[in-house]
């Protein structure tokens, strides 16, 4: 990833975000401004630097740039909490030394790891800042049965999403899963600009699908740690889900991602069945839910 190019479509992404009425600035006159959102100008001024400076650092040279200033940028531009450190991981990418791309070695689940699944009664699965699943348990592996189904390993949830036709029966609601796929895949960029094969992922993206490329284009980021999910599942049907996800202290580059439902729902109903299901020797097709 070029941080230049990162640093200044991402600074001018969200300048354009921002009316001159949410920065608590007065408009004078009664014409159309010539630029969505905040002139640079005004953003400089928001954030105590220079124009030329603040020109300097959106054109993409944030060499030396000091926390301080971009604490203010932060603040000028109404950065949230994924944003903000968004912009320092790009500023802290372009401050230290080039290294050439490089290919990770594989990422190896450790067995306790597993362990750990496997003693979950709730679905679970590990995943790194790819978005590879890595591992799961049964019911993990049950649940995103259709994201598994592809042969191809380690199976990679934002290449089911965009180029796997089956995702947008399996995503309920396949346009949020979209933006936060990009969302995350954004995030570890700024993170880890020299990943080889996140390059290569965004490259292959980007290149079969139209609506990676859109989205990939606005520079959204956010964190993906908690919320819901509305999955169809291709023999339960649908199901409505908490998520929560945990950092892996030991192995600080992985997530655990772990789905309840509410009780005495009909998703829970959903994942008992799967659950049995999953236990059957002969997974025969289960029964339909009743009727509420």
């Amino acid at each position: 990833m070029d941080t230049r190019s990162e640093i200044s479509e991402f600074l001018t992404s969200r300048r354009a975000k921002i009316t001159p009425e949410q920065a608590g600035i007065r408009s004078y006159g009664s014409g159309p401004r010539r630029v969505p959102g905040l002139r640079r100008e005004e953003v400089a001024s928001l954030a105590g630097v220079s124009i030329a400076y603040y020109t300097k650092l959106e054109r993409g040279d944030a060499a030396g740039v000091s926390d301080t200033v971009l604490d203010a940028l932060a603040r000028a531009l109404q950065l949230d909490d994924a944003e903000r450190a968004h912009l320092f991981d790009l500023a802290r990418a372009q401050n230290t030394t080039v290294r050439s791309r490089r290919r990770r070695s594989p990422q190896r689940i450790r067995p306790g790891v597993q362990r750990l699944l496997d003693s979950i009664m709730a679905p679970a699965m590990v995943r790194n800042g790819r978005m590879d699943i890595l591992a799961a348990n049964e019911l993990g592996r049950a649940l995103y049965s259709e994201v598994f189904a592809n042969p191809r390993l380690p199976v990679n949830s934002a290449r089911f999403t965009f180029l796997d036709r089956r995702a947008t029966t399996f995503f309920v609601d396949w346009n949020h899963a979209a933006d936060d796929s990009v969302a995350v895949l954004r995030g570890e960029a700024g993170r880890n600009p020299h990943d080889r094969d996140l390059t290569d992922l965004v490259g292959e993206l980007a290149t079969q699908s139209e609506e990676f490329r859109a989205r990939w284009a606005r520079h959204d980021v956010r964190y993906h740690d908690t919320g819901k999910k509305r999955l169809h599942h291709p023999i339960v049907g649908d199901l409505e889900l908490s998520f929560e996800v945990m950092k892996l202290v030991a192995d600080p580059e992985l997530t655990m991602f772990a789905f309840t439902a509410e009780p005495a729902s009909k998703s829970e109903e959903a994942l008992s069945l799967l659950a049995s299901w999953t236990a059957t020797p002969y997974q025969a097709e289960p029964a339909a839910l009743p009727d509420r």
